[in-house]
C-alpha cells in the first residue's frame, strides 16, 4: 500500500487537476462587455434584467419572477410579499444557512425551528405540526445541498393549517420533488446565483412566485416600496416601506449567459455524484448521499458521512473526522463544511437582542414567550458531526478526477493503522 501523504508519500489527486466553479466562457465575457456598449448599467427595466426574469420563469415554469441583488433579499421578498410581518411565525429548518431565518427576522416574523429529517437532511415534514400556533403563517423549507425538500406532506400541513409554503431554493436550482422542480411548487421562493451556486452571477438572487398580488408585492419592495413602470415618469411615491434591492445589469447579462448551460452544468453534478456514491459503497470508512426515490438533486454540495466502525476504529467521531480530512487533505481531497452548529444555537437567537431591546420577540404586538435550545435539535447534531462536503464535484471538473478521489480514498481508508497513528499525533 503507498504512503499516506501526510506521511510525506505523493498525493493521489495533483493540485492543477481540480478547477474551480463556475466554468466561464468566451460567450459570458462577450455578455458582459455588452453591457458597457449597451451604457445602460443598472435599473429593474433595464434589458438584461427584463430578459433574465423572462427567462428563468420560463426555464422554471413559473409565470412571475424578479432579478435581486442577492439570496437573502429574494428570500425576504419571498417573506414579505406574502403579508407576513409582525407578529407572525414561520416554521423554518434548525439546519440551513441562516439567512434563511434572517429574512423572517428583517420582515419583523419570528422563526420557529425545526429538525431535519434523517438521509436528507431537509426538513422533516413529521416535524412541523407540533411547532404550530396561532401565530404561525408560513413554512419556509429550505432545499439544502440541492435536495428537494418533501415538498407534498408539507402542502398538505400547510393547506390543512391555511398556511403558505415559501421555498428556499437558493442552494437547489432544477432539482425536484415528484417530478416538478422546486421554486415552481411553494407560494413564493428564493434563488440565490451567489458565485458559490448551480446557477451563478458572482452575486444575485431571484424571487419568483405564481401569485399575482404577490409579485406587486415584492416589485415595490424591490425598490423603495415605489411602482416604476417601464416608459412612465417616476412618481416618487413610496407605497410602502422597501428596499434596494435591484440587481445590476453586468451581473444580469452573466446570469443569463451563466443559465444557458444550466441544465448542462446540473447533468455533469449529477454524472460525478452517482460516480462517486457508487464507489464509495464498497469503500468502508465513509458513505455518500442517500436520494429518495421521489427526488432528484442537483449536488449543490456532495456530502459524505463519515463511519469510524466499519474500519474497526474505536476512536471518538470527532477525531476520526478530523484525521480522515487532514489525510485526504494530504491527497489533494478538500472536505469541509460552513456549518458548526444548528441556526438556534447561533448568537443571534441566544441573545435575541434582534433590531434592539429584543425586537421582534420582546415587542407588544407578539405577546408571547419564546426560547431557542440548540441541543433540542438531535438529527441537525448528529449531521454536523458526522458529515462534510466533498470539494469540486462539478465542472468543469470531470469524473476523470472523481476516480483520482476514489484512488484517494481508497488509500487512505485502506489503511486504518496510518488513521490510527495520525489520530494520535494530532490528540
Amino acid at each position: 500500500m503507498k504512503e499516506l501523504a501526510v506521511f510525506g508519500g505523493s498525493p493521489a489527486v495533483p493540485a492543477a487537476m481540480v478547477q474551480t466553479w463556475p466554468p466561464l466562457t468566451q460567450e459570458d465575457r462577450d455578455a458582459v462587455l455588452a453591457v458597457f456598449d449597451s451604457n445602460i448599467l443598472h435599473g429593474t427595466s433595464a434589458p438584461n434584467a427584463l430578459a433574465l426574469q423572462k427567462e428563468f420563469a420560463d426555464w422554471l415554469g413559473v409565470k412571475y419572477c424578479l432579478v435581486t441583488n442577492s439570496g437573502t433579499s429574494a428570500l425576504h421578498m419571498a417573506v414579505a410579499s406574502l403579508g407576513i410581518g409582525p407578529g407572525d411565525e414561520v416554521i423554518v429548518p434548525a439546519f440551513t444557512y441562516w439567512s434563511t431565518a434572517a429574512a423572517v427576522l428583517h420582515h419583523n416574523a419570528i422563526p420557529v425551528f425545526v429538525d431535519i429529517e434523517p438521509g436528507t437532511w431537509c426538513i422533516d415534514p413529521a416535524a412541523i405540526e407540533a411547532k404550530i400556533s396561532s401565530h404561525t403563517k408560513a413554512i419556509l423549507p429550505v432545499h439544502i445541498h440541492g435536495m428537494a425538500a418533501n415538498l407534498g406532506p408539507i402542502l398538505a400541513i400547510a393547506k390543512k393549517h391555511g398556511l403558505y409554503v415559501i421555498g428556499d431554493a437558493c442552494q437547489a436550482h432544477g432539482a425536484t420533488c415528484d417530478g416538478r422542480k422546486v421554486g415552481s411548487i411553494e407560494d413564493t421562493c428564493g434563488f440565490s446565483t451567489n458565485r458559490s451556486k448551480n446557477l451563478s452571477s458572482g452575486e444575485g438572487g431571484l424571487f419568483v412566485t405564481n401569485n399575482e398580488e404577490a409579485y406587486r408585492v415584492a416589485g415595490m419592495l424591490r425598490e423603495f416600496g415605489e411602482v416604476v413602470v417601464k416608459g412612465k415618469d417616476r412618481e416618487y411615491n413610496a407605497y410602502g416601506l422597501g428596499w434596494m434591492y435591484r440587481s445590476h445589469e453586468f451581473v444580469n447579462a452573466f446570469c443569463r449567459s451563466q443559465l444557458r448551460h444550466l441544465d448542462a452544468n446540473n447533468a455533469g453534478r449529477k454524472e460525478m455524484a452517482a460516480y462517486l456514491t457508487a464507489e464509495l459503497a464498497n469503500i468502508p470508512g465513509l458513505k455518500g448521499p442517500v436520494t429518495p426515490p421521489n427526488r432528484e438533486p442537483v449536488y449543490f454540495s456532495y456530502i459524505v458521512e463519515f463511519r469510524p466502525q466499519e474500519l474497526g476504529l474505536d476512536v471518538p467521531m470527532d477525531k476520526y473526522k478530523a484525521a480522515v480530512q487532514r489525510a485526504l487533505g494530504a491527497e489533494g481531497i478538500g472536505l469541509g463544511q460552513w456549518q458548526h452548529v444548528p441556526v438556534p444555537a447561533q448568537s443571534v437567537f441566544q441573545d435575541m437582542e434582534g433590531y434592539g431591546k429584543g425586537c421582534p420577540w420582546s415587542c407588544p404586538f407578539y405577546g408571547r414567550k419564546i426560547t431557542y435550545r440548540g441541543d433540542d435539535y438531535p438529527v441537525t447534531i448528529a449531521f454536523i458531526a458526522e458529515h462534510a462536503y466533498l470539494a469540486a464535484v462539478h465542472p468543469p471538473n470531470t469524473v476523470d478526477l472523481m476516480q483520482r478521489y476514489v484512488e484517494g480514498f481508497k488509500k487512505v481508508l485502506g489503511q486504518p493503522k496510518a488513521l490510527t497513528k495520525l489520530i494520535e499525533q494530532m490528540g
